[in-house]
């Protein structure tokens, strides 16, 4: 059993180092469904092992930064711009959007179909399940419900 502690404690210590599983794994001569097993079956190997390959990450990352100051350093154009546009708001990447707005009043239909949209967004689904039986039932059998018509105009005029 020692053993087998002294291996979870060198995947660990991989993973910290490089937080690739596949990688740590080969470096303490385990399988990687050996390591799986564990995390499974040993919650706090789990913890560790998800904290190591966080600070892994972090490593990694201080790296990259460390070899893209060093490529800024070196007046590397691409590294220049893309400190600058990730470090400095001056040259961000950015999105202009221009709209406007000439009428904002709905028509009519567009003033139902809002009220609609909102009265079933409120609606839980079992409520929306039926509104939409008893609109079904109601389009294919108009007297069903009793006349609940809005009274709008025909074309020719005559209500």
């Amino acid at each position: 059993m020692k053993k087998n502690e002294a291996t979870r404690k060198l995947v660990i210590e991989q993973l910290r180092k490089t937080p690739i599983v596949e990688a740590a794994c080969q470096k303490a001569g385990i399988s990687r469904m050996a390591y799986y097993r564990w995390k499974e079956d040993d919650k706090e190997f789990a913890k560790q092992a998800e904290e190591a390959i966080l600070d892994g990450h972090k490593l990694v990352n201080d790296l990259a930064e460390s070899q893209l100051i060093g490529a800024v350093k070196d007046r590397n154009l691409p590294a220049i711009m893309y400190w600058l546009r990730n470090h400095h708001p001056g040259y961000a990447n950015k999105l202009k959007i221009e709209h406007s707005i000439e009428d904002e009043t709905l028509t009519p239909e567009q003033e139902a179909v809002v009220r609609e949209a909102l009265r079933l967004a409120a609606l839980n689904p079992a409520e929306l399940t039926n509104s939409n039986q008893e609109q079904y039932e109601g389009n294919n059998n108009p007297g069903a419900h009793g006349s609940d018509d809005q009274g709008q105009a025909s074309p020719s005029g005559d209500n």
